[in-house]
């Protein structure tokens, strides 16, 4: 953890410390009353990559101001201006309603560089989805470019804070005296994500090859995405702190870090966590009251060792346990442990559906119609894919299963009634064991036909 952010929490403590003192003793002992609350400080709160020579995911958060650096847009020349803002689809597995749709924007390239913003958006792309469940769910995903043209190639701050390059997004190193910490103008990133049909979640690239990144996982009010990771574009671990920022913003995860010999932190004594992957409750309770993680107790883990209750996690060294002991949500270069896995999964399908209509179902389909579904396929070493199955009138079709599309003719119909055909695709994964999360892997779409 940085000198300069212990300094910080230590601050933090110790003026928390002298609040509660004049808190407890007003003029000749009566209590005072109590003063007004001190102002929260403005801006986002973004998590702190860990350094680069260790293997920390995470060393805090910090608030930043949400404009960063506020400087003026790029002076473009007309033809620079002509290129800015064009919109690809880089990664295509169908509507934008029916799968999670990522949005990667790249800062610091000038128009003549857009090339190889797009080589480096899909190179780390593939990064990303060389890592389990990205790996076996890349179907369920679109990704989208969006051309943001920089009067200056690299970004500020790269290699000395004293470092200034015009560009489109305004990301900088040395955030809040933090060189790993890679902000952003969040105003201006999201005048770019507005210009792809949808936006489930958004990756700046930032054109250098120093380390760093940074994660907004506050989900936009106006634009609907779960965050924004920022990365260089050009360092390979750099890539590794996105994965875990999207564990927070898709996941939903807290960090399974803590901060040793940090005033403040050294038990948590507050109720249980809401984050699936931080508890108050070692193993044996949680197997008895049959809470957060127990049904993963005993695993064995991708990221190595058994699932259990490990002290540590949350930011505290002791009141909190995690699932296991070094996940990629507090180890870079680790994969997601158990929980973590079907946290993820469960996120995917927050965004993406398992069936999704090419034939359209506001129309009443007749003999010479067919009935079409798009079905991600899976790219997982097991070979599974999802469950498709068919039903007539909520009768199941036994002979169609797993088949993307039925002819109408196919169905035998001898009378002039409107029947209902259904398709339902679903994930039997058993990286789900939660009943609830299960129930969500499935999606069902209906058609009227008859003769």
């Amino acid at each position: 953890m940085d000198a300069s952010l212990r300094l910080t929490l230590r601050a933090a403590f110790a003026a928390a410390c002298t609040t509660a003192l004049l808190l407890a003793a007003g003029p000749l002992g009566t209590a005072a009353a109590a003063p007004p609350p001190p102002p929260v400080k403005a801006g986002t709160e973004v998590e702190v990559p860990g350094p680069e020579d260790g293997t920390a995911a995470g060393s805090g958060h910090v608030r930043v101001p949400a404009a960063g650096r506020a400087k003026k847009a790029p002076q473009l020349s007309e033809a620079d201006r002509a290129a800015d803002g064009e919109v690809a689809k880089m990664v295509d597995n169908g509507s934008t309603s029916d799968r999670l749709d990522v949005v990667v924007i790249g800062d610091g390239y000038t128009a003549a560089e857009q090339d190889r913003f797009h080589a480096d958006a899909r190179a780390k792309w593939a990064e990303i989805t060389a890592v389990e469940p990205y790996s076996t769910y890349r179907d369920l995903f679109n990704v989208w470019t969006v051309d943001a043209v920089s009067q200056d190639s690299g970004v500020s701050g790269d290699p000395t804070p004293a470092t200034v390059r015009d560009t489109a997004l305004g990301s900088y190193f040395w955030c809040e005296d933090i060189e790993r910490l890679l902000c952003i103008d969040q105003p201006k990133v999201d005048a770019y994500v507005a210009k792809a049909p949808a936006a489930d979640l958004v990756l700046v690239l930032s054109h250098s090859t120093k380390y760093g990144g940074a994660g907004y996982n506050e989900p936009s009010a106006t634009l609907g995405y779960e965050g924004i990771s920022t990365a260089s574009a050009g360092n390979a671990k750099s890539g590794q702190v996105a994965i875990h920022e999207t564990g927070h913003s898709l996941g939903k995860l807290a960090d399974e870090y803590f901060y040793p010999d940090t005033p403040g932190y050294e038990k948590y004594e507050g109720p249980e966590p809401a984050d699936s992957n931080t508890s108050t409750l070692p193993a044996d309770r949680m197997a008895a009251e049959r809470a957060k993680w127990y049904r993963w107790l005993g695993a064995q883990s991708p990221d190595g060792g058994t699932v259990g209750a490990y002290e540590g996690g949350g930011y505290y060294v002791t009141g909190l346990y995690r699932p296991t002991e070094s996940s990629i949500m507090r180890v870079l270069g680790k994969p997601f442990n158990l929980p973590g896995t079907e946290a993820m999964i469960a996120g995917f399908y927050q965004h993406a559906k398992p069936a999704s209509a090419l034939t359209p179902t506001g129309r009443t389909l007749r003999l010479r119609n067919t009935a079409k579904v798009s079905v991600p396929r899976l790219a997982g070493a097991d070979g599974r894919q999802l469950d498709v199955r068919w039903y007539l009138d909520g009768r199941e079709l036994k002979r169609f299963a797993g088949r993307t599309e039925v002819a109408v003719a196919e169905l035998w119909l001898f009378d002039l009634r409107t029947h209902k055909l259904s398709v339902t695709a679903e994930d039997r994964t058993p990286s789900v064991r939660d009943p609830k999360i299960a129930r969500t892997l499935k999606s069902t779409v209906d058609w009227s036909v008859r003769l």
